[in-house]
């Protein structure tokens, strides 16, 4: 009898799964909107103490970051794909650049400052993938302590990628610029609970100073709070950073829509 039972649980399951995901409903254990808010006001942009701007191309690629690159020894930047003139122009200032990426086999724009790696990062050392400390260590071997500049755009990898990072080599990150992604799951329990620990994590000596909602995918609302599944956040040391100045709500004015749809603005409910 309870094989019959699980079959027929087995087929409800594949039937209404669809539908559930199609409305953002899951059937996992939930959190709830106070929760969710609580969490948003821990990332609520700060002032950065250098004024922002756009480096990268037009739309998707083009990234938001402060004018404080001087000094910066490196940047590292996982997750390649076809897109890479943000990196191009940080190597045009100067600035060394470590890419990697499995999926392509080079860089589609070449620049003598580039070297790249043929790998993922991961929360490992083991075949195809790579740490990021692993990933520092031997792209700047008699360099421990420079200011870095980390741009990781990774599809949903950031997770681990920052959980496996020691907090030594993520302090020196002066700059780190992420697209964080299925934020449109933050009502899950099992993934708020994930997304608390990876923001924690880098909010011990860093603040955000700037959030972007990429606008390829449509806002979720859950609960009057708006949910953007993939957002692209600024994060800026510490010291660097105006501890009491929060930035108010509204679109900076170098921001660009990532692709040729309906733009979109994220609610007051992300700011201060």
């Amino acid at each position: 009898m309870s094989i019959v039972k699980d079959k027929i649980k087995s087929v409800v399951y594949r039937t209404v799964s669809p539908l559930l995901d199609y409305f953002h409903v899951s059937l996992e254990a939930r959190v709830n909107s106070s929760e969710v808010h609580t969490f948003i006001k821990k990332l609520h942009p700060k002032v950065s103490l250098k004024p922002l701007i756009r480096i990268g191309p037009d739309r998707d690629g083009g990234y938001l970051l402060p004018d404080d690159l001087e000094g910066v020894r490196a940047c590292f930047s996982p997750g390649v794909d076809v897109e890479s003139r943000f990196e191009l122009q940080v190597a045009e200032r100067g600035i060394d650049v470590f890419l990697a990426d499995y999926s392509i086999e080079k860089p589609k724009y070449d620049h003598p400052r580039f070297q790249f790696t043929k790998k993922y990062i991961g929360a490992m050392d083991h075949g195809i993938y790579m740490t990021m400390d692993s990933w520092v260590a031997a792209s700047l071997p008699e360099d421990s302590s420079s200011d870095l500049l980390l741009q990781m755009d990774i599809e949903g990898f950031e997770y681990e990628g920052i959980f496996s990072m020691s907090q030594s080599l993520l302090n020196r990150f002066r700059i780190i610029v992420i697209e964080f992604h299925f934020l449109d799951r933050l009502f899950e329990k099992h993934f708020s609970k994930k997304m608390n620990r990876v923001f924690e994590k880098l909010l011990i000596n860093h603040s955000i100073v700037h959030i972007h909602p990429n606008n390829d995918a449509k806002t979720v609302i859950i609960g009057g709070i708006d949910l953007p599944p993939y957002l692209e956040f600024t994060f800026v040391r510490n010291d660097r950073v105006n501890p009491n100045a929060f930035v108010s709500h509204g679109k900076h004015p170098l921001d660009q829509d990532n692709v040729l749809k309906e733009s979109v603005e994220l609610s007051k409910v992300w700011y201060r």
